[in-house]
Order: C-alpha cells, then sequence, then structure tokens
C-alpha cells in the first residue's frame, strides 16, 4: 500500500525547479539524438559487459542501432538494478513507451520512436520543461571557449584535472599558452597563466572550480610550484581571491579494471581520508569546498569535517554511492549531523539532459522518505516545514554557494 505522506512530499518535491550544480552536458549538443546516446551512456555499457556481452559492439565503427541492439539483448540480466530503472523511466517519459516494451526484440521499435522524438525542433526545450530544469552546470576544460550557448541556463564550471595533474606534458602546455598567452615555466608564470583563466572563465559566467583527486592526494602550502600539490594550492588561491567554490571530488582509482569498457575502469579506494585535506582546509577559510565521496563508507568522514569545518560543504551521492540504499544512510546522517544550510542535495553527473529527470527522481523519492520518517513522523514537523527542508537541500543552498 503507498504511503500517501511520501507521496504527496514527493509530489511537493517535484514542484521545485531543478538547479543542477554538476553534469558533463555539451551545451552545443545538450539532448540525445538516438537512443545509442541514451543506452551509450557507461553505465549500460559497463553493465551489459559486466554481464557477459564482448565490447565489440562498442567499437566506434558499430552502427548506434545494431549497439543498442546488443545492449537489449543483455539488459534482461541487470533489469533489477537502480540504473536499469532510470532507462525505464526515460522510455516512459520521453518516449510515452511502457516497462513492458523494453525488450531486444523491440530494439528497432524503439529506436525508430527514440530517433523521431529526439529529432523534433523544441526537443530541448520539452526535456527542460518536463524536467522541471532551470540551469545546469557543465564541466569545462581550461581551454574551452565558452562561446554559443546561454551562460545563465548552461552555467560554466572550470574542471582542473588536466592543469594539475598533466601540466608536464607538452599537450596542455601548448594549450595552455594558446588559452592564455602565457608560457608556464615556474611559479610565478603559472599564476599568471591561472589568472588568466580565471578572469576568462568568470567573464562568461562561471560559478565554480572543480578537480576529480585520487585517494593518495595531499595539498600542501610549501609543495614544488610546479607539482600537482604546487597547482593545486595556486588554484586554491585564485578560488579565495576570485570568491569561487572549489568542488572536490575525492578518491578515484583509475584504471582499476583495464580491459573495462570506457569509463567502466575506475574504483574507490577506502584507503583514502579527509584528513589529506585539513591543511587545505585550515588555509582557506574563505573558500568554500563542496566535497563529493566516491563511497558511502567515507560518508561518516565527510559528515563530520563539514560539522565543524564552516567553509566544507557535502556535495550530492556520487558514482558508486549513487543508489537509494547508500543515499537514504547517507542522507539521513547528513540531515541528522550537518547544518541545513551546508548540504548540496544532489546532481546528475549527465552526459545528456534526458537523465537529469529519472536521477532526480530518484533521488527525490529518497528525500521524500527520509523527511518523512525522520522530521515529520519522528519530530512533529509539518509537511510544510518538510518540503522548505527540502527546497533549501535542492535549490536554495545551490543559489547561495554558487550565487546562482
Amino acid at each position: 500500500m503507498a504511503d500517501q505522506l511520501v507521496l504527496d512530499l514527493t509530489q511537493a518535491l517535484e514542484d521545485i525547479p531543478l538547479i543542477d550544480p554538476h553534469s558533463h552536458i555539451d551545451p552545443l549538443n545538450p539532448v540525445s539524438r538516438s537512443l545509442d546516446d541514451i543506452l551509450g551512456y557507461h553505465y549500460y555499457t559497463e553493465l551489459a559487459h559486466s554481464a557477459g556481452m564482448s565490447q565489440a559492439p562498442l567499437a566506434k565503427d558499430v552502427p548506434g542501432r545494431e549497439r543498442v541492439r546488443a545492449i537489449l539483448q543483455h539488459i534482461e540480466r541487470f533489469d533489477n538494478t537502480l540504473q536499469y530503472s532510470w532507462f525505464a523511466e526515460i522510455v516512459k517519459s520521453f518516449l510515452g513507451m511502457t516497462e513492458d516494451q523494453i525488450s531486444a526484440d523491440n530494439s528497432d521499435r524503439l529506436y525508430d520512436r527514440a530517433e523521431k522524438i529526439f529529432a523534433q525542433s523544441d526537443w530541448e526545450e520539452q526535456v527542460f520543461k518536463k524536467s522541471n530544469l532551470e540551469a545546469i552546470f557543465l564541466t569545462n576544460e581550461f581551454d574551452d571557449p565558452l562561446e554559443d550557448f546561454d551562460t545563465s541556463r548552461y552555467v560554466p564550471c572550470l574542471r582542473t584535472d588536466a592543469l594539475v595533474f598533466r601540466l608536464q606534458e607538452r599537450e596542455i602546455q601548448i594549450r595552455l599558452a594558446r588559452a592564455t598567452g602565457v608560457e608556464v615555466h615556474d611559479g610565478p608564470s603559472l599564476k599568471r597563466a591561472i589568472r588568466k583563466l580565471f578572469e576568462q572563465f568568470l567573464s562568461k559566467n562561471a560559478k565554480a572550480c572543480a578537480i576529480s583527486l585520487p585517494p593518495n592526494f595531499s595539498p600542501k602550502a610549501d609543495a614544488e610550484a610546479l607539482s600537482p600539490a604546487g597547482i593545486f594550492w595556486v588554484i586554491a588561491e585564485h578560488c579565495r581571491e576570485y570568491k569561487l567554490p572549489f568542488d572536490l571530488m575525492i578518491g578515484v582509482n583509475r584504471q582499476v579494471y583495464r580491459n573495462g569498457v570506457y569509463q567502466g575502469q575506475d574504483l574507490f579506494d577506502q584507503r583514502v581520508s579527509l584528513l589529506q585535506y585539513a591543511e587545505l582546509f585550515n588555509a582557506f577559510p574563505q573558500v568554500t569546498f563542496p566535497i563529493s565521496v566516491l563511497c558511502s563508507n567515507s560518508n561518516q568522514e565527510l559528515v563530520s569535517h563539514a560539522w565543524i569545518f564552516p567553509n566544507v560543504v557535502t556535495n550530492g551521492h556520487w558514482w558508486y554511492s549513487n543508489i537509494p540504499a547508500y543515499i537514504h544512510s547517507d542522507l539521513k546522517s547528513r540531515l541528522q549531523a550537518v547544518p541545513k544550510t551546508k548540504q548540496i542535495a544532489y546532481y546528475s553527473d549527465a552526459y545528456k539532459l534526458e537523465f537529469v529527470l529519472p536521477k532526480f527522481g530518484m533521488y527525490r523519492r529518497v528525500l521524500a522518505n527520509v523527511l518523512a520518517e525522520d522530521f515529520v513522523r519522528s519530530r512533529g514537523w509539518s509537511e510544510n516545514q518538510a518540503v522548505e527542508l527540502g527546497k533549501r537541500l535542492l535549490r536554495d543552498n545551490v543559489r547561495e554557494i554558487f550565487k546562482i
């Protein structure tokens, strides 16, 4: 029997316009053009491969229709997963088809239906409206031109991984010189180049910096100028000067499964500790650090840091912790321990806009359950109070922290 309170809270949360604070959307090509864009998302290719599909259908020269057919031939092996439910919701909400119609035998019909619908001239607007999406943050390389799109709808974010971890590569040095007019060869020239980047991004309405960090990384104030730790420190200094939040996504071990599918090779490492960032948090009290951790096991440490550090903010439920079982427990602990103004509820991490709806839908259902259980029933809050708390997590904090 459906829980009416949870249903009512879910509906109220769905009425809140979204600002998605992290994605991989291409603003010049934000929506899907075929079902291959949907099922080509790494979750489906890695699940199908894990369940027995060869990597041959994933080759670039394989037609999209054939790739979709191959994945759908294996989809019954992972239709128990949360990621499958995202796909089923896309099929229902955007294609107007039922879950019963998802099958290898129905592959061509699904493909043709998606191709026809996605080809509509106003499809991008339809997706925004159906998803109740107001704006979405991007992931921009340091030399992205940031041209020909609405930066109030598609909000730039300076991704700094290449600068921190690959500046020793000649290709990156050349790209940086082209982007800034500065040849980097020492600490002062590095700072001039970073300053140029910040000024360029801020002129295009950028609202944050971001970086994905391995488990063994530790930023240090006295690190060698052109070392990863030294470059990272300079970026943090510029975040302080230009008042930009610095999103840290902590704990990725790259290429653990070396024979995995594209984007399906990385895992987390439980040896990571936020204590590695204590010097950073202490040195930059003026910089807000929205923190994402890769696994739920790191959540208690994140909660504790956000509990005592004013500049540490919990940020979403990332990657391997992005399933309801982990979101539920992680969210409960955050709401029980971290000031409500210091929590960014969720981000889609989407590569295509169609995924915003099912991913946020999943999160809102979990949030509605936690609000009903821990606040309305256990603490006697009114439904309106619970919805206002949900609104703060989903929207108000994003607006305030990123100054949207």
